[in-house]
């Protein structure tokens, strides 16, 4: 006996809880960030790709690919979803990011907002353990 067929409800994979993220605007998903910002990007990643090679060449194809073991395990260190966010200090201090002054040094963080929406930790750990779906946090409103 065949199973019964069933329609996708869920665009994009990840249904939208909108009574506990509220609900989703698509104008961040069409529009792109600002011009200078995807060229600040790009040429961030043109630098590290050229660094990477030239590392490879110099000592070898062996560093570039540790180098990459030590990033992916730098990122895993995270806190619990919660009040208190992880800095990822490890892995700033290995690239080197946190020589970098960004806006959010000079402006305002992000998480202090009056729009942002606090982490509720069940939900962060449920997803982190896959036992629910959708974002880990929700976004500003």
């Amino acid at each position: 006996m065949e199973s019964p067929k069933k329609i996708a409800h869920e665009i994009g994979g990840v249904k939208r809880d909108a009574l506990r993220f509220g609900l989703n605007g698509v104008k961040s998903d069409i529009v792109g960030s600002h011009p200078l910002e995807s060229s600040y990007e790009s040429g961030k990643r043109s630098h590290e790709s050229m660094k990477r090679t030239i590392i490879g060449h110099t000592y070898g194809t062996a560093l570039p690919l540790k180098m990459d073991m030590d990033r992916q395990i730098l990122s895993r260190f995270q806190r619990p979803s919660g009040p208190i966010p992880s800095s990822m200090l490890g892995l700033e201090v290995y690239t080197g990011a946190i020589d970098d002054f960004g806006f959010e040094d000079y402006l305002n963080d992000p998480r202090d907002s009056e729009t942002f929406k606090p982490v509720d930790l069940h939900h962060g750990m449920e997803v982190r353990l896959g036992m629910s779906k959708g974002p880990v946090s929700p976004s500003f409103m």
